[in-house]
């Protein structure tokens, strides 16, 4: 059994579709280990999103990331980060298989509902900014 990172984002929050998301989730055989309704400051987001600092868009994502509370989720099963990336769908919800939370609830490339770990390095490295863990 693996960990991963999850996170229903400030957009998501803001429209109560937490439970929504929560459900899809725990339908899909993932266990949640920690869960905790929180608002990153601003500290958090740019470490968070290290990766962005050079890009344009990063100011604006660190605002946005900020602006409001999201849910962190540690979750955990067999596979789980390939899993859940493939649940939660492309990035940008236009481009989203149907059926997935992107595709269901994101509005936009920034607002897209949620972030999943994209590796399980990164899982590691955010669930540490996150939790402590």
């Amino acid at each position: 059994m693996t960990s991963t990172y999850f996170m229903i984002k400030p957009e998501a929050v803001q429209k109560q579709l937490f439970g929504e998301i929560l459900s899809m989730v725990a339908r899909n055989r993932f266990r949640v280990d920690h869960l905790e309704m929180r608002k990153l400051t601003q500290e958090t987001a740019k470490e968070f999103y290290a990766e962005h600092k050079e890009r344009s868009f990063f100011g604006e994502l660190v605002s946005y990331m900020t602006s409001g509370p999201v849910v962190a989720i540690k979750l955990s099963g067999e596979d789980a980060q390939p899993r859940l990336r493939q649940l939660v769908g492309a990035t940008n919800p236009a481009d989203a298989t149907p059926g997935t939370v992107r595709y269901m609830y994101g509005k936009s490339l920034q607002e897209n509902a949620v972030h999943a770990s994209d590796s399980p390095e990164s899982a590691a490295r955010e669930l540490k900014i996150i939790f402590g863990e």
